[in-house]
């Protein structure tokens, strides 16, 4: 090849555009943040520029609406369908498990070539086939449990087995979050960020907090009266912090330069988990209300979506698949019937004549039911939330057609969804894989046995003082075989001695407590609020109980004490099967 040929040769490669790759995806998720609680929606008590750069950067939704409490928001944008459907009940004991026929958005990303990530809370599932390395996800780290007790070093899973966590949580989060950025920078991503804050503990780093140490923030909660501002001040600085770890990630994109290549979306999974500003809106977490269920949604795609695009349309966490799997031209892998549909009109400024439509809520068998003029409440009050946004005057005289309309829309749904929330007789099953974690949060307490929290996410077994007293979880042996047991447990010095026997169905061990563990429970010193009826954690170690022949069959897994040598036999945390 002479000179000339070759440098028409490199021109000619040179001009030819790059082939664009098909884009990355990062999500973000909030626990416990209120729509108030980002300064892009007027909250002058705090500042979230980075996250705030997205909804200007992109586009920012007005109305958009996801469920009451944490697990099932989080089931709604995993399956784009009405958490119910997929057999979540609530946030612990098992009722957060995500049936295992859906199927997951990372299931989507996964079979189109992705790779998938989730750094965070899960909230779906513990115990395989449940936990997110069985639900499409590559990689996982974070917790499964939707409720941590402490936020420093602390235990945490990968990929299902349990390490210990390095500095502070969210920090720690996307430091993995950003590591499996660079690490599949070459080839798309789903990166999946459940943050687990501002939820409580209430605890994050002097740097965040010390500049709202004794602050009295400006803006106050509709009635002040109710408002715990040494809360509040916690709050913030926990969004502070969220703030700035979603800068990082930014920041990562851009510097590998994928940062054109990457739609970014975040939002919040319920409203605001303390009475502080939240734009006048009736209710906070755990209602059905505005304020209750109202969250961020900021979503940036540069080329795709014109920096300050403002979204009036109502939209709800049952969309996200869809929109997601639309906007990257990913194919649906679900074979269900969504609930939610694609955003992408509203997002590109394609949409004509968007229909209005209906988005239901339900949470403790009360629910709701959102126009984009309307809300009907459970007791049927009809609010007009164009003229009256703070629910304040019911209106259902006036608009006697709309509110019989929605009344029986709300009835219609709310009787399918309440079939499917009813009693929850699913076991957990032990030996889909190898580990199986069976954690106190998922076993039930018998004679003078209590948990050490009244929120049993992250709570362990206490008070075990008689022989009388057991503690049992309904457990599924999924696969016949030889499984041995660990017991995480802690044990003073006065209390060594006691004999436990573990039983499986007919099949039994015993083993005796030799060897103290008696850990100083922590987190007190860390929290910037009173955390009241959540315990502190303290660290189990593992005792091995024996090994237990087990048949494929569904039976009670039980501990009871044979003796008891002091006060008390044990706290138990854990139990682990291990299959050989």
């Amino acid at each position: 090849m002479n000179r000339r040929t070759f440098l028409f040769s490199s021109l000619t490669v040179a001009a030819q555009p790059r082939a664009r790759r098909a884009p990355n995806v990062v999500v973000f998720l909030a626990d416990d943040q209120g729509w108030g609680d980002l300064s892009i929606h007027g909250n002058t008590n705090l500042s979230t520029p980075n996250i705030d750069s997205l909804g200007n950067d992109g586009a920012i939704f007005d109305r958009f609406f996801v469920c009451a409490v944490c697990a099932p928001t989080r089931a709604e944008f995993l399956t784009g369908r009405y958490h119910a459907r997929g057999g979540v009940r609530g946030v612990s004991t098992g009722l957060e498990r995500l049936n295992t026929d859906e199927k997951t958005i990372a299931e989507t990303f996964k079979a189109s070539g992705y790779a998938t990530g989730i750094f965070g809370k899960w909230h779906n599932g513990t115990q395989p086939p449940y936990h997110p390395i069985y639900r499409g996800f590559d990689e996982y780290y974070g917790m499964t449990s939707g409720h941590w007790g402490h936020y420093f070093d602390y235990d945490m899973d990968l990929n299902g087995q349990m390490v210990k966590g390095k500095g502070y949580i969210i920090d720690d989060l996307t430091n993995h979050a950003i590591d499996f950025i660079a690490k599949n920078r070459m080839k798309p991503f789903f990166c999946y960020v459940p943050f687990n804050s501002p939820h409580s503990p209430m605890q994050v780093p002097d740097k965040f907090y010390d500049k709202f140490a004794g602050v009295d923030p400006a803006m106050k909660a509709t009635n002040p009266n109710l408002e715990d501002v040494s809360h509040t001040r916690a709050a913030l600085a926990m969004c502070e912090n969220i703030d700035w770890n979603v800068g990082r990630v930014l920041a990562k994109l851009k510097e590998l330069r994928l940062d054109n290549d990457t739609l970014v979306l975040y939002f919040s999974d319920n409203g605001p988990n303390g009475w502080r500003w939240n734009g006048g809106m009736k209710g906070r977490k755990g209602t059905v209300d505005e304020g209750g269920i109202r969250s961020p949604l900021l979503v940036r795609f540069p080329g795709r979506i014109k920096p300050g695009t403002r979204i009036p349309q109502i939209a709800g966490a049952i969309d996200l698949l869809p929109t997601l799997a639309d906007m990257t031209s990913v194919p649906v892998v679900s074979k269900k019937p969504l609930d939610g549909v694609s955003l992408r009109p509203l997002l590109e400024g394609t949409s004509k004549g968007w229909p209005d439509r209906m988005i239901f809520s339900l949470q403790n068998r009360r629910s709701s039911v959102r126009t984009q003029r309307f809300r009907l409440d459970p007791e049927g009050k009809l609010f007009d939330m164009v003229a009256d946004p703070n629910q304040k005057s019911d209106v259902s005289a006036r608009f006697a057609d709309e509110a019989a309309t929605l009344k029986k829309a709300l009835d219609k749904w709310t009787a399918e969804m309440l079939v499917l929330t009813g009693k929850d007789d699913r076991p957990y099953p032990v030996g889909y894989d190898t580990v199986t974690w069976l954690p106190a949060r998922d076993g039930v307490a018998h004679g003078g046995v209590k948990r050490s929290s009244g929120a049993p996410n992250d709570s362990y077994f206490t008070n075990w003082t008689a022989p009388a007293d057991a503690i049992t979880w309904d457990v599924e042996v999924l696969r016949p075989g030889t499984y041995a047991v660990d017991l995480y447990y802690t044990c003073g010095a006065g209390d060594v001695g006691s004999e436990i026997e573990v039983s499986v169905g007919s099949a039994k061990t015993t083993v005796k407590i030799a060897t103290v563990n008696d850990p100083p429970l922590v987190g007190k010193k860390e929290d910037r609020h009173d955390r009241g009826q959540e315990s502190f954690v303290k660290v189990f170690k593992p005792l091995r109980a024996g090994k237990l022949q087990l048949t494929q069959s569904r039976t009670p897994l039980t501990l009871r004490a044979l003796s008891v040598k002091g006060k008390q036999v044990a706290d138990i945390k854990y139990v682990v099967f291990l299959r050989e």
